[in-house]
């Protein structure tokens, strides 16, 4: 299906617009010239009637009448369209003057079959329209005038209205032909006007023609746009921007994803390879599969974690708010990681408290990530704490801390570090006590403080790094109570991710 063009189109209602004004404007002159001619030729008639009238009623008997028949048709002579005819009281004409098409017409009118009273006066109102018997318009009236003697005789005035016709007749064709004249010119010069006005579209379309996925820092020029555009083109470039930030994050997201995949599956070639080699015992086989397992289990929970990333990010996902008790769960999380901070030789202390409303099961996995964290990075000897507390200058709110000792981490790194698979290392090289890292764990934090409409960041000094997270004490729910998707199904039975 041919599609339909923006400048032909709007060219078209300009031109119909062009159109109906003229015919509207044109209409009204042409009613007003119309109007104005018939009250003109109107009061001619009247005025000769009236006359005519007044003169008649001077005369004595109806021979004196005739005899001076000059002194009444004298007033239409000069103008051939004016007729006059006088009648006696047995409608026998007595004299005429021009009258053809009055004495017998083809359609009679009231005003010329019922004669006005000899003392009526005149007015425009009482002329009335009629057709000759050739079909010639005709505009008149009859009066009667009593004589002297008292002689009724009938006066009728007429005026033949064909050159009146002829005129108004020529009047409309011009009228016709501008309408048509106008809608054309109408529509030419919209036609070009509109596409140098869509010139600035044709020119955004050109450039976002030449936006392509090795040109995606590319952006529509703003300085020639007009005003009406220039919202348009700031709308498509900040899309052009997320756009673009997106790909690249998702080029560095595969990138990285790729880097830590080729980690444990080199670990799984080279051990099988090397089990391979020669015969072993079924002890050495055995650590060998212990050792695959490990490297298995690792890179399961990478792709859970990418996985659980991915859904979060659905609009869709869907999560349980109810009240959470900060301290209980502080507890119930220290208590988890007693055994482990014990082997690292790590003190995890318990401090504040307080009520927040967030999904228990995501709160939990998020601290649990930071605490894990924490303990990697905390020296022998040092302390974790995990605290609660409101701000002073925020009372809606509740904020969670985790807190480790430790080296200070370099403040241009701190937002990275919720970056997916971002290491401080940069060799990106796993250290010996490692095992189980996938660089997602503090992007997940992150992903969850978003689902909450929270936040999380990080502070760090000489003497500890603090990871917090800020949660609404009262959010609106979003899902209905109970309610539990396959998303968070997942999520619920995911393990605690390490960084």
């Amino acid at each position: 299906m041919a599609r339909r063009s923006l400048t032909a189109t709007l060219a078209l209602a300009f031109a119909g617009t062009t159109v109906l004004v003229f015919v509207v404007v044109s209409s009204v002159l042409y009613y007003a010239l119309d109007r104005q001619v018939k009250q003109q030729d109107d009061l001619d008639i009247v005025l000769i009637a009236r006359h005519a009238r007044r003169l008649a009623q001077e005369f004595g008997t109806l021979e004196e009448l005739r005899g001076h028949s000059d002194r009444l048709t004298g007033q239409v002579l000069g103008n051939s369209a004016l007729s006059m005819e006088v009648r006696d009281a047995q409608r026998n004409v007595l004299f005429q003057h021009n009258a053809a098409g009055i004495a017998d017409p083809a359609t009679p009118s009231p005003a010329l079959t019922n004669p006005l009273g000899a003392s009526h006066r005149i007015t425009q109102s009482d002329i009335g329209e009629w057709h000759a018997a050739q079909g010639a318009p005709v505009r008149g009236l009859a009066t009667y005038a009593v004589l002297r003697d008292g002689t009724l005789v009938a006066v009728i005035v007429a005026r033949n209205m064909t050159d009146r016709w002829r005129l108004l007749d020529w009047y409309r064709d011009r009228l016709y032909a501008a309408c048509f004249a106008g809608m054309l010119l109408a529509f030419m010069l919209s036609w070009m006007l509109l596409r140098e006005s869509l010139r600035p579209l044709r020119v955004m379309a050109h450039s976002a023609a030449t936006i392509t996925v090795d040109r995606l820092d590319t952006r529509i020029e703003v300085d020639n746009a007009p005003s009406e555009l220039i919202t348009l083109v700031v709308s498509l470039n900040a899309m052009l921007n997320r756009l673009d930030g997106g790909f690249q994050r998702m080029s560095q997201y595969t990138a990285d994803l790729a880097h830590d995949m080729r980690t444990p599956l080199g670990n799984l070639r080279g051990s099988t390879e090397v089990a391979l080699s020669r015969p072993r015992s079924a002890d050495e086989y055995q650590s060998v599969l212990a050792s695959n397992l490990e490297e298995c289990d690792r890179m399961s929970r990478m792709i859970e974690n990418v996985l659980f990333l991915a859904r979060a990010e659905h609009p869709q996902f869907v999560r349980t708010l109810t009240e959470v008790d900060a301290a209980r769960e502080l507890k119930r999380i220290a208590d988890y990681f007693e055994g482990v901070a014990d082997d690292a030789g790590v003190q995890i202390r318990v401090a504040g408290g307080g009520e927040l409303h967030a999904d228990v099961e995501l709160f939990r996995r998020a601290v649990n990530n930071l605490l894990a964290n924490a303990i990697r990075y905390t020296p022998q000897g040092g302390a974790i704490t995990l605290s609660a507390q409101t701000p002073a200058a925020a009372a809606d709110t509740l904020r969670v801390t985790v807190a480790n000792e430790g080296g200070q981490i370099d403040p241009s790194l701190l937002e990275r570090v919720f970056d997916r698979f971002y290491r401080v290392d940069p060799s990106r090289k796993n250290e010996p006590n490692s095992t189980g890292t996938t660089g997602l764990g503090l992007a997940i934090v992150r992903t969850i403080m978003e689902l909450h409409g929270g936040s999380a960041h990080a502070e760090s000094d000489t003497t500890s790094t603090r990871f917090i997270l800020t949660f609404a004490k009262r959010q609106e729910r979003r899902s209905a109570p109970g309610a539990i998707s396959e998303e968070e199904k997942i999520a619920r039975n995911i393990g605690t991710s390490y960084r």
